[in-house]
């Protein structure tokens, strides 16, 4: 785990709740209530929160599900509490647009070796929407379906959109982004279940061609591109899959077409419908009394990366053998959240 050489790392990480562990002053609670994760007190998930950052030693880490940025909290400000309690050299933290879902897309990072600004690109739009592809804190004019009738659709998570350069002076774009089509909440029937399900996911897939819109802006202006976050979809991850032909992984990424991005372990899951694919979360499923391993959580870089050596890494603390050799990181990626970082590192 020693880092050796001018590398730079950058992870993504989706904590589960973060928000639940900060009071109102947005200062860590650190104590023995219980946490919004199954049987983990808040200072149980603070201190594996802690070990694991200290562990990643990254120059950023993109949150996905960060604190709360709403009239009782803030976002940066909780983020660099966290930093300072544990010491971090990730100081600083920037984010875009908030939303109203306690979870925020914000980047940690370390501004000694990076320089970071919030680079929005895109024109707004009023309520009416536009087409293409706007600002994404606007609303996206798309027909979702075969009425000839466009759909108004907005982010419930707008992705974070940054210029970055490091200190070196390799500038590059980067996005954050969460995409995940909502339950069918009010459903009475198993008709209404599917109904409001292929409706969301159809919601979640006009997202990822937005975000891909986006990407092809940055890639055609000649942008190195680094789109980070968690897509919560995949191959084979669920029923829609077939109905629709392709999943947001591949939208967003434009798998085999031009400009595509490059994501190894999506490419390696994409590669084949039965076998072992990486994993880079687990989450408890009670009425089968088991575990689901599933591929959410994805750095996609443009052949820039690739030239500076780029190399992948998924924490998985029961497949990755560093993290399993090392107990405290192990039980502490347990504890922390029900999804794992990944890295990628890449000659500065």
């Amino acid at each position: 785990m020693v880092r050796q050489g001018a590398l730079m790392r950058i992870a993504t990480y989706n904590v589960e709740w973060f928000t639940g562990l900060f009071d109102e002053k947005d200062q860590l609670f650190d104590d023995g209530a219980w946490s919004a994760r199954h049987n983990v007190t808040r200072a149980q998930q603070t201190q594996a929160l802690g070990r694991v950052f200290h562990a990643l030693d990254a120059d950023a880490v993109m949150i996905i599900e960060a604190p709360d940025t709403s009239r009782n909290h803030a976002t940066v400000a909780a983020l660099q509490n966290f930093a300072a309690h544990f010491g971090l050299r990730t100081t600083d933290a920037i984010m875009g647009f908030a939303n109203d879902t306690q979870q925020e897309i914000a980047l940690l990072y370390d501004p000694d070796k990076l320089t970071v600004s919030h680079s929005p690109g895109g024109d707004g739009t009023g309520r009416e929407g536009a087409t293409g592809a706007p600002r994404f804190d606007g609303v996206l004019r798309i027909d979702l379906d075969i009425d000839a009738k466009e759909d108004l659709v907005v982010f419930s998570k707008p992705p974070l959109e940054l210029n970055v350069q490091t200190n070196t002076g390799f500038a590059f774009r980067m996005i954050g982004a969460h995409l995940k089509s909502k339950a069918p909440h009010g459903a009475k029937t198993p008709e209404d279940v599917l109904r409001l399900g292929i409706a969301n996911r159809r919601k979640q897939l006009a997202q990822a061609i937005w975000l891909r819109r986006r990407i092809e802006t940055h890639l055609v202006a000649g942008d190195a591109m680094m789109v980070l976050g968690d897509l919560n979809d995949g191959p084979g991850l669920d029923s829609f899959e077939d109905l629709f032909g392709r999943s947001s992984v591949e939208i967003v990424m434009g798998h085999r077409g031009e400009n595509a991005l490059i994501e190894p372990h999506a490419e390696r899951a994409l590669s084949q419908r039965i076998g072992a694919t990486p994993t880079t979360s687990r989450f408890w499923i009670a009425p089968e009394n088991r575990y689901l391993q599933a591929l959410l959580d994805y750095i996609m870089v443009s052949p820039a990366f690739v030239q500076r050596n780029a190399r992948w890494r998924i924490w998985h603390p029961l497949d990755d053998p560093d993290c399993w050799a090392d107990t405290a990181l192990r039980d502490a990626l347990i504890t922390a959240s029900d999804h794992f970082p990944v890295t990628i590192e890449f000659d500065d």
